[in-house]
């Protein structure tokens, strides 16, 4: 199977495994696992940052240890938050004021999550150990992945 043909699949699990719930973080927590259980030789840590205070705030996730909170407009995170768009980092150690959570991350692609009004609620953050792991065929998928969740979410 291509990649395409994965990320098709997961999406059509995933739609089945949010199917009539409601609870936030029962569907993020079964969503980072459904990610990071998909692609387990390219995703060493999956999960969720939620805009909270005027800061990301750690959520569900799969993985080692991360970093609790993340400002606005730092990191990878915080820059994705800030523009509001997907970023796909080759190399973390060349991302001007990229925080290191896990000294093992080497690429990373990280996904807003928008509610109806535009903003950004939330952030998809996905690490790999190695280099240049992340394309457009990923950004495609999980943007449409996180779209399809928040619609679920009626955010």
């Amino acid at each position: 199977m291509s990649l395409e043909d994965d990320y098709k699949l997961l999406l059509a699990q995933v739609k089945e495994l949010i199917s009539g719930e409601k609870d936030e973080t029962s569907i993020f927590a079964n969503v980072s696992a459904a990610l990071h259980d998909a692609f387990p030789d390219r995703f060493f840590w999956v999960g969720f940052y939620f805009v909270k205070d005027d800061q990301l705030a750690l959520g569900p996730f799969q993985g080692t240890v991360a970093c609790y909170h993340i400002p606005f407009g730092k990191g990878v995170c915080g820059t994705a938050w800030q523009s509001g768009n997907t970023i796909i980092v080759p190399d973390v150690e060349s991302f001007p004021g990229h925080i290191a959570c896990s000294s093992l991350s080497r690429s990373e692609i990280v996904v807003p999550i928008k509610g109806m009004d535009g903003q950004v609620k939330a952030i998809l953050d996905i690490d790999s150990v190695s280099l240049d792991s992340f394309n457009s065929i990923d950004q495609l998928y999980l943007e449409q992945l996180v779209t399809d969740l928040s619609h679920h979410l009626g955010w």
